[in-house]
């Protein structure tokens, strides 16, 4: 019964004849769903503004965006204006809002929670990566979703059951390796003040925490893997004309042309027996953070470079500028901290930890293994409770 557009104005009048199976479940466990949140055309940006519905603002400071693709959840929770949202995850959809906007917001392991009914007609399939999750203004309220949203849906529930990993009641016994910054995608001195102040918050209650340990994996690699995948993964959302012209331009990049706009061409318009390989090298990833995981807990690291931008709709995602430490940044550089757990379809939770000199919030994206989403959500409780809970914005409270 309501309007489902995705920011495009062709879909402006396309209204949904039923409910996705997430919110179904969310109606039979007695919440009540009163509406809708903006979204960027398309889900794929980091702000949020399309022709249909126009501008999201950041309600911390309404100069700078609420992130994306579900940045008016965020800015609602932000707001008061709902006490809980759902959203979307590929390339850091709930992370990054959450981020942005000093709530809590959680990816889950993909394929955890049925994606069912979040596609625009007519398809049906489910992306590599994609996932849907939770944002709220609390962590206990992210596994309460959690359990009601992560359940098979009705052909796989026929032969399969979830049953999450409980996670370590006692924080002395944590295992938790912490990464601030990283060559392929620098961060501000203040975001990577929040993440070492999450995990100093950790090793004071007892729990072993390293700046040290690491996966053995090649940062800057994976960052290229991660690109080339997640733009194979929508390359179907672009259109023919689109894709037309990509096809001509792949010829004339360069091999060694790594920048952002080279590998989304050339990932746009890659074979499936080209896809092959860099889902090869993504498997080999997935086995090494398994052994990484076999001695570690979770991970800390940045849900972004940066707090949040200030408003810029001009060009192409890879020409907007952001500043880090001073340094212009292309937005879409920060992708890789997205992809450090979403290409290997680990869970992720971002919870809010401290705020900047402007008075931004920044948040600490706690990764943790396969199915070990209960862990991460649990370590959010954790510095919600020892560290900061949510702080509603000064003109919201």
């Amino acid at each position: 019964g309501l309007p489902t557009t995705w920011g495009h104005t062709h879909f402006k009048n396309n209204v949904a004849k039923k409910h996705a199976l997430a919110v179904h479940r969310l109606l039979g466990a007695g919440a009540t769903i009163f509406g809708k949140t903006n979204v960027p055309v398309g889900l794929s940006d980091w702000q949020t503004f399309n022709p249909v519905y126009g501008t999201t603002n950041n309600p911390w400071d309404v100069s700078r965006v609420p992130g994306g693709s579900s940045g008016g959840a965020a800015a609602a929770l932000a707001a008061g204006l709902t006490g809980l949202e759902m959203g979307s995850d590929i390339g850091a959809s709930i992370r990054n809002p959450a981020h942005y906007c000093g709530v809590y917001g959680h990816k889950p392991t993909f394929g955890l929670c049925p994606i069912h009914g979040h596609n625009l007609p007519p398809n049906t399939g489910t992306r590599d990566m994609a996932v849907i999750g939770p944002l709220a203004r609390s962590a206990a309220e992210l596994e309460v979703v959690l359990g009601i949203i992560g359940q098979p849906d009705e052909a796989a529930s026929r032969g399969v059951r979830i049953s999450l990993a409980k996670p370590q009641p006692d924080i002395r016994k944590l295992r938790i390796a912490v990464l601030t910054d990283a060559r392929t995608a620098p961060v501000d001195d203040s975001v990577q003040a929040g993440v070492i102040a999450a995990a100093q918050c950790f090793a004071a209650a007892g729990a072993t925490v390293s700046e040290r340990a690491r996966p053995e994996i090649e940062l800057n690699e994976v960052h290229r893997t991660y690109v080339h995948l997640l733009r194979g993964a929508t390359s179907s959302a672009v259109g023919d004309h689109d894709y037309n012209a990509l096809r001509r331009r792949a010829p004339r990049i360069r091999d060694n042309d790594d920048s952002y706009q080279a590998m989304m061409i050339r990932a746009t318009t890659m074979s499936h027996r080209e896809w092959h390989g860099w889902h090869e090298k993504r498997e080999s990833l997935r086995h090494t953070w398994t052994r990484f995981f076999r001695d570690w807990d979770l991970l800390l690291c940045p849900a972004a470079a940066s707090t949040a931008f200030e408003h810029n709709h001009k060009g192409e995602r890879w020409e907007r500028m952001i500043p880090v430490n001073g340094k212009p940044q292309p937005t879409t550089t920060q992708l890789f901290w997205a992809g450090l757990s979403g290409m290997v379809y680990l869970p992720s939770t971002v919870a809010p930890v401290a705020f900047s000199e402007e008075r931004l919030p920044i948040g600490v994206q706690i990764i943790g293994p396969h199915y070990g989403d209960l862990q991460c959500i649990a370590a959010a409780k954790f510095l919600e409770r020892e560290l900061q809970p949510f702080i509603a914005p000064d003109d919201f409270v």
